[in-house]
């Protein structure tokens, strides 16, 4: 550290610089939770740990970036044990050697599993940890939220029914409605399955209700990688999340699975919002916690749920497009 001289001529060292703080998040809403935090962290020299998704690219281009495997617990339920047992240790050492080069003086994290590593290296070399249990976690506490929380020196929850696991966590209900005035908005349904994984009962829902007539507003769908483009639909792999952005500004509806990310974004847009969330019982997801997402959502009145093409029809037929959602803080 430099040093400089008082008035009496006496050296005295430098003023600290600036807080050092790991920003770690896996991909999709758990991002989107950190981005909302950004008050918090904008002046510290920060750096983000995430998983390679359209989204994580995205930051790069802004920010300090560092990409880790994704692996979940998920992954061995359902069948795939020694993949996710190899992107763990990927995870563990790519982790280790990003904590050890930038030293942060905090962590906050807000999850999942693809940045536990984080967490544990930054307790490790002496960082102040704080994590943020997911949004998604409404009525139980997420395995990573578990396995964090004895590492943590302070702990964020979002509901007060999962207090019993963390007796020592504050509640912060982050959902504050907003007066702000929603963006002109033009007749676009744009439909999105979230960073890249397809989600096709989505996608053909979508082309169906639009084959059906049941959709008069131009359509734009982002399906996942690997799937293949719809003949008379405008269809996109993936997009940029600033890309994501201003298609969320224009479009009066949007059609979405059920990822806090995807709902917050388009809320916050003035959208109206109809949700299909991933289920485990069709291999969708590793569980049903988008389910209790959407369930939490729709009860307070923000979107539709949807979980077919008959309902997604329905919620169509019910929605008045002459009106705009009601946006919010996630």
């Amino acid at each position: 550290m430099s040093a400089q001289r008082d008035g009496l001529g006496v050296e005295a060292p430098a003023p600290p610089g600036p807080l050092r703080i790991c920003l770690a998040a896996s991909g999709g809403g758990h991002v989107r939770q950190l981005l909302d935090l950004q008050p918090v962290w904008a002046a510290g020299d920060h750096f983000f740990i995430t998983e390679d998704t359209a989204l994580g690219r995205s930051l790069s281009s802004d920010h300090r970036t560092y990409f880790v495997p994704h692996f979940a617990w998920g992954q061995a339920k359902l069948g795939a044990p020694f993949r996710m047992l190899g992107r763990a240790l990927q995870s563990f050492v790519t982790s280790a050697k990003v904590m050890l080069r930038e030293r942060p003086d905090v962590v906050i994290s807000t999850g999942a599993g693809a940045v536990i590593f984080a967490v544990l290296w930054g307790r490790l070399i002496g960082a102040r940890v704080i994590v943020v249990e997911s949004f998604a976690r409404f009525e139980k506490p997420s395995l990573f939220g578990r396995m964090a929380a004895p590492l943590a020196h302070d702990m964020v929850v979002q509901s007060e029914k999962v207090l019993p696991w963390y007796p020592k966590a504050q509640v912060f209900d982050p959902l504050r409605i907003l007066d702000d005035v929603p963006p002109s908005k033009q007749p676009i349904l744009f439909a999105t399955v979230g960073a890249t994984l397809p989600f096709e009962r989505l996608t053909n829902a979508v082309v169906e209700a639009k084959t059906a007539g049941a959709i008069p507003e131009k359509v734009i769908l982002q399906t996942g990688q690997g799937v293949a483009p719809h003949a008379k639909i405008e269809s996109h792999e993936t997009l940029d999340f600033k890309e994501v952005q201003a298609l969320l500004r224009d479009a009066s509806i949007v059609v979405c699975h059920g990822g806090t990310g995807s709902l917050i974004t388009a809320l916050r847009q003035g959208c109206h919002v109809i949700a299909m969330p991933r289920l485990s019982t069709l291999g969708e997801h590793y569980d049903d916690h988008q389910a209790e997402i959407t369930e939490a959502f729709e009860k307070r009145g923000l979107i539709q749920v949807a979980n077919s093409t008959e309902e997604l029809c329905a919620a169509l037929e019910a929605e008045d497009r002459r009106a705009i959602g009601t946006p919010f803080v996630g």
